[in-house]
C-alpha cells in the first residue's frame, strides 16, 4: 500500500459494495432492455451465450458451468432446440452424451444480441460521461473484471 492509501472502513466497503450492486443490477437491466426486440428468457440467453463463448457442451457440462440443476438446463435448450438457435450432435468419445451448439440461427442471434447491447452501452458511456469520467471508468473495468474471478 502506497504512503497515500489508505485501508477504508468496514462501513466505507459495505456502503460501496451497496451501490455497486444498486448500479450493476440497474445496469443489466438497461442491457437486457437494448435487446429487447430479441425474444429470449434470461436463461435462455445465458446459455446461448455460454455455448458461443465456450463451444460445444454436453447438458451436463452447461448446467454445471450455469449453477443450475441440469433438468432446468434441459428445459431451457429444449426451448432454443424449438426455435432452431441450438443443434444436438452426439459427443465424439462417449456416445451415451450430446453435445448442444449454437445453430447459424443461434449465431446470428446471438451477434445480434451483443450489438445492440454493446450499441447501447458505448453510446451511454460517450453521451452520458465527461471524458474524464470515461477515462475512470475504462480504469476500472479491470478492476470489476477481477471480482468476478473464480
Amino acid at each position: 500500500m502506497s504512503a497515500n492509501a489508505k485501508a477504508r472502513s468496514t462501513a466505507e466497503v459495505t456502503a460501496a459494495a451497496s451501490e455497486l450492486r444498486i448500479a450493476a443490477s440497474r445496469l443489466l437491466r438497461q442491457l437486457r432492455s437494448a435487446r429487447a426486440g430479441i425474444e429470449m428468457t434470461p436463461s435462455q440467453a445465458v446459455a446461448l451465450s455460454r455455448l458461443g463463448h465456450d463451444g460445444p457442451m454436453s447438458v451436463a457440462g452447461l448446467a454445471r458451468a450455469e449453477r443450475v440443476r441440469p433438468q432446468s438446463m434441459r428445459t431451457t435448450l429444449a426451448a432454443l432446440e424449438e426455435r432452431g438457435l441450438v443443434t444436438r450432435a452426439p459427443h465424439p468419445t462417449d456416445h451415451r452424451q450430446l453435445l448442444m451448439s449454437l445453430s447459424d440461427e443461434g449465431r446470428r442471434l446471438l451477434r445480434l444480441a451483443h450489438d445492440a447491447k454493446e450499441d447501447w452501452l458505448a453510446t451511454a458511456i460517450a453521451t452520458k460521461l465527461s471524458p474524464g469520467e470515461q477515462d475512470s471508468l475504462i480504469a476500472a473495468i479491470p478492476l470489476l473484471a477481477r471480482l468476478t474471478e473464480d
